[in-house]
């Protein structure tokens, strides 16, 4: 059932809106409003964290325990089906880039660095540190948004996915510097393999010899963040030319975008191969 409903999930996504109707997080930032307010658990951030993330995952894990001996478990196919669009991405990345790609074909260096920072929440010093930061923007949505949680997903089933994104959401929406900080140490553990079977993949799909000399000293290295690692060796598994003007800076933002497709059917064959096998 895993692979059908990965399969199934990629298919919701690119040919209806269902994702943006399912991602409602207004109940859960209401109860992440809620512990936060409280006094006895405002003061205690792993308390908080655990009563955020863990209440909800047990939630999951009894309804999918409920409906397993249902109908030879296929009734849970619609339960794993919304949790995991669910704990996709917000946004979509494409839609988002598109002003930007406007104004750099212009060559409009301040339209394109306006747009980064309304759109993207992007500021830099110049046209080379704009295109980086957008480049490596684009490679961490994609695994925060897709990879990782189809990785968790595919290891550990639906909880896991649903924990990786209120983890996420955390970072992204508490109020608690001390709560931000804790789902972010969290957040970095789960972040840790995946991130590197995915640079492994990019390896396969891209520039291999060049991912390899990239990653190969960091490969073990605990602290480094899982955003910088993709940062560093994403570019260079793409194999990317160093103009950035006009369209050779688009060329390089599509060069990353077909790297990432080539990696999802990559991802999306193993899957496969790993269920027959399994």
């Amino acid at each position: 059932m895993i692979f059908l409903v990965v399969l199934l999930v990629l298919l919701i996504d690119k040919l209806t809106d269902w994702r943006r109707d399912v991602q409602q997080d207004g109940p859960w930032l209401h109860l992440l409003r809620r512990i936060e307010s409280r006094p006895a658990l405002a003061s205690k951030p792993w308390l908080s964290l655990l009563v955020a993330v863990l209440l909800p995952i047990l939630l999951l894990g009894l309804l999918l325990i409920a409906l397993k001996p249902l109908a030879y478990g296929w009734l849970s196919l619609p339960l794993h089906l919304l949790v995991l669009l669910y704990s996709l991405g917000r946004g979509q990345s494409k839609r988002e880039l598109g002003p930007f790609r406007d104004a750099w074909r212009r060559d409009d260096g301040e339209a394109a660095a306006l747009v980064a920072e309304r759109d993207l929440g992007i500021n830099a010093s110049d046209a080379p540190s704009l295109l980086r930061a957008v480049e490596a923007q684009l490679l961490w949505r994609s695994h925060q948004g897709f990879f990782a949680v189809i990785f968790w997903y595919v290891l550990l089933g639906p909880m896991a996915a649903l924990a990786y994104r209120l983890l996420s959401l955390t970072v992204e929406h508490a109020r608690s510097e001390a709560l931000r900080e804790r789902a972010g140490q969290l957040l970095h553990a789960f972040d840790w393999l995946p991130v590197r079977v995915l640079l492994a993949s990019f390896g396969l799909v891209g520039n291999f010899v060049a991912v390899n000399r990239a990653l190969l000293h960091d490969l073990l290295h605990w602290e480094i963040p899982a955003r910088q690692l993709l940062a560093d060796v994403g570019p260079a598994a793409a194999d990317l030319s160093d103009a950035f003007e006009g369209e050779a800076g688009l060329a390089r933002l599509d060069s990353l975008a077909a790297l990432l497709v080539r990696t999802r059917m990559l991802w999306y064959a193993a899957i496969a191969l790993w269920i027959i096998l399994l």
